[in-house]
């Protein structure tokens, strides 16, 4: 059995991954690690936000941990909101006003393509032979829905629609979202890995 720090408060995230991971691994929630702080994300790319998150934990704790950072990407918004999707309508974090906000930027346009893209980076090692950083990446393809569909999930579920379904991940089982989440593809490279350990 493995304990990771996951760099996250969200528990939506943290029930979904583990989910995912079963009992060969335990995940740690920043709460549970004893640890309340919250990790600036300043940076234009998924991918120095979730390092910039591992990092500061990493410092923090100086164990095993891993973070990870995802983005709405929407093809005829030149991929917006992208690396500010939590934030697209304020510093609120108010998904609601996110998803209206995305809505009325599509407005009546035909193009509704979009993708969901998780980076996760992992910092893995021990005191011995030092600790390296390790990346993994998951893109889930869709399309952004006319209007809100369904209560599961959170963030933009409601809106995206994968490809190869019928219903947004809002209206999902969480066994049907991991079958084509983003945040699953990444997950599941990340934890693949770690086996190989």
């Amino acid at each position: 059995m493995h304990a990771l720090i996951f760099a996250t408060n969200n528990q939506h995230k943290v029930d979904e991954i583990q989910s995912l991971v079963g009992i060969d691994f335990t995940i740690i929630p920043l709460k549970a690690a004893g640890i309340d702080i919250d990790i600036p994300e300043p940076h234009d790319t998924l991918q120095e936000n979730a390092a910039e998150k591992a990092g500061t934990i990493f410092k923090l704790t100086h164990q095993n941990c891993f973070s990870e950072d995802t983005g709405l990407e929407i093809e005829v918004l030149e991929g917006a909101p992208g690396v500010k999707s939590a934030r697209y309508a304020g510093e609120g974090r108010d998904f609601k006003a996110n998803i209206d906000k995305v809505l009325q930027n599509l407005g009546a346009k035909k193009n509704r393509a979009a993708q969901f893209r998780t980076v996760i980076c992992l910092i893995w090692g021990n005191a011995t032979d030092g600790f390296k950083t390790y990346y993994f990446e998951g893109i889930c393809k869709g399309h952004i829905a006319i209007e809100m569909q369904g209560e599961q999930g959170f963030g933009y579920d409601p809106i995206f629609i994968p490809e190869g379904a019928s219903k947004s991940f809002a209206q999902m089982t969480m066994d049907e979202k991991n079958k084509y989440s983003h945040r699953q593809k990444a997950v599941t490279q990340l934890f693949d890995f770690l086996r190989s350990k």
